[in-house]
């Protein structure tokens, strides 16, 4: 009697008591859910088939796929990748057979963090998903192009869910003010705060709320600095390894080669911020400054060299300075994929005529044989040329040659377009004189 008087005084959790009981409460994902999208059209006509929902932590995965399961009357089971095993799927796939067969009701088998199912694991849902015996959605907040397989995605629909906004939050923030009986006891700037650091989380902006309403006295607001010391600090959703760090370092990329110094600045402080590896960073600017930048400006990988070295030398914090400097120094560098594409040219071009040998004339001789062979003869020695350019065949004899590398009009490669239009139009020139003289 105690033990039962005892667990009917603790409340639920706010987030849990604001929880939607209906789809059209569902916050921020009418794309997903409202009457004329796909699953508000599934719900409506009482057909539902198995789908993927990915979206990031707190966007109402566990809800939707619960509400779901009301509105059609299957039966809800939840099981997490994470913490269940061969076992537990065995379990519930008996348990929905049963229940079918007895009862004759559906079971729509929600599993959170699906990615985490490896590939065999992964296989076993696809007799139980192909025979109806569940209707299986799955949450993930990765991409499920990589994560999940090919035969399961090819029987689920994938639903993308979005990150909730200020507008979400604040609504929110509202349903909770509402279901305390008071307003939330923070400022402006503090209401504010609490939208940013919660980064897209709905749940966590509940949580947080809660702790304000419980932690704050009689009359007392909190200000900003007040929530930083109650948080302390919320770490960036990141996972190193998985598809938020492969998101960023591409706005990275993309932010230095539409040479933007500011977004490229805020994505790398993202990733340092999150925990990532400063010396990933440094690789990854290294190889843009000889990919994307290149000879539009030669002293990139000069700077891209300097900067490892400096972060080498002083490590973090005082050596992110150095990614920094190297970030906005590539970002604002002239662009010129001359030499990425002409390397791609060239191997192609390499795969082709691999068995080609070079021309005998500009083959070493060291050997008596290899001089009645004709190697090296007619060599010329082109800084003893006229122009100091000889204008001789490099290719193979049997080969026609090729133009491959086309330098940018820009940056520092608007003289090496320069000289090679230079050399181009002599080597012309001198192979008109030789036809002439023949």
């Amino acid at each position: 009697m105690e033990e039962t008087l005892f667990s009917s005084q603790i409340k639920r959790p706010l987030a849990d008591r604001l929880r939607p009981k209906s789809l059209s409460e569902v916050v921020g994902q009418d794309q997903v859910v409202g009457p004329d999208a796909p699953l508000g059209r599934m719900v409506k006509s009482g057909k539902i088939t198995s789908f993927i929902l990915w979206g990031p932590p707190g966007c109402g995965k566990t809800t939707i796929a619960r509400l779901i399961a009301e509105d059609t009357n299957l039966y809800f089971e939840q099981i997490s990748a994470v913490f269940s095993g061969v076992a537990d799927l065995k379990r519930v796939f008996q348990y929905a057979e049963e229940r079918r067969a007895s009862q004759g009701k559906g079971t729509l088998l929600f599993v959170d963090e699906i990615h985490r199912f490896n590939k065999s694991q992964q296989d076993g849902f696809l007799p139980y998903v192909e025979n109806g015996t569940i209707i299986l959605v799955g949450a993930t907040t990765e991409n499920p192009s990589f994560e999940l397989n090919a035969a399961l995605l090819s029987r689920a629909q994938v639903f993308v869910l979005n990150r909730l906004t200020y507008d979400d939050f604040e609504t929110l923030l509202q349903r909770a003010e509402k279901e305390m009986g008071r307003k939330l006891p923070v400022d402006d700037d503090a209401r504010g705060f609490m939208k940013e650091i919660a980064d897209g989380d709905g749940r966590y902006i509940l949580n947080l709320a809660e702790n304000i309403f419980s932690y704050a006295q009689d009359n007392e607001v909190f200000d900003k600095d007040a929530v930083i010391k109650l948080v302390r600090s919320r770490a960036p959703i990141y996972d190193k390894g998985r598809d938020g760090h492969y998101n960023l370092i591409s706005a990275v990329h993309k932010s230095m080669r539409g040479s933007d110094p500011d977004a490229t600045m805020y994505w790398v402080a993202r990733m340092i911020e999150s925990g990532e590896d400063p010396r990933y960073l440094l690789r990854r600017l290294t190889r843009f400054a000889v990919e994307d930048v290149s000879l539009a400006d030669p002293n990139a990988v000069t700077q891209a060299v300097a900067c490892w070295e400096i972060y080498e030398r002083l490590g973090s914090p005082e050596g992110d300075l150095a990614v920094f400097q190297l970030a906005v120094y590539l970002a604002t560098a002239p662009k010129s994929v001359g030499i990425y594409k002409a390397s791609y040219k060239a191997k192609d071009l390499a795969r082709r005529t691999g068995s080609l040998m070079p021309p005998k004339n500009i083959l070493n001789a060291p050997t008596k044989l290899m001089r009645n062979l004709g190697y090296g003869e007619g060599y010329q020695y082109d800084p003893d040329e006229e122009d100091g350019f000889s204008g001789a065949n490099y290719f193979p004899t049997e080969m026609k040659r090729e133009k491959i590398y086309h330098p940018a009009d820009r940056g520092f490669e608007r003289e090496i377009k320069k000289r090679v239009d230079y050399f181009d139009n002599l080597r012309r020139e001198k192979q008109k004189n030789t036809k002439k003289e023949d």
